[in-house]
């Protein structure tokens, strides 16, 4: 069977047809960043999960998101608010309520996709939330992020860090 011209690759296209749309990592990393603030925002101003969702919805464009992942994230978080906390402070040299807000917003996102989403890999979980400390956290943020997250992974996530490590 000949196939059509039009399918072949031709190295003199400028950008093949799906060029410029984000891919899946991306649009999931901008569902990340705006459930950061999202959920920084409920623990700030604690306004109502579906307050913050529609909020967002209206100021921001969603062409580019997962809004789906989005939405999990967003509510989440706060359903499983006990038992991220109670995996989480063990990790901690501080408690829970001394840390900086937006760090804390982080690492709670990263510690519910550790422990849901275990079709993210960890090393991606750990990725995303240092990227998102450095974006909103202070200057060293990250620093701290990471270190808290190397020592939730195993915990949580055990047989793929071996499986990693080897």
């Amino acid at each position: 069977m000949i196939s059509d011209e039009s399918d072949r690759f031709n190295p003199r296209d400028p950008k093949p047809a799906d060029a410029g749309k984000p891919s899946k990592s991306a649009k999931r990393r901008e569902a990340r960043q705006l459930a950061t603030q999202a959920l920084y925002q409920r623990h700030m101003a604690k306004q109502s999960l579906n307050e913050i969702e529609a909020q967002f919805r209206v100021d921001n464009d969603f062409s580019d998101v997962d809004a789906a992942y989005f939405r999990e994230i967003l509510h989440g978080v706060p359903a499983n608010l006990v038992e991220i906390d109670a995996v989480l402070a063990p990790c901690l040299d501080i408690t829970i309520e001394e840390l900086d807000p937006v760090e804390l917003c982080v690492l709670r996102l990263s510690t519910w996709e550790l422990m849901k989403r275990v079709d993210v890999p960890y090393r991606v979980v750990i990725n995303e939330g240092i990227e998102l400390a450095k974006v909103f956290g202070s200057t060293d943020g990250h620093k701290f992020v990471n270190g808290v997250l190397d020592k939730l992974a195993p915990r949580l996530r055990e047989a793929e860090v071996k499986a990693y490590k080897r």
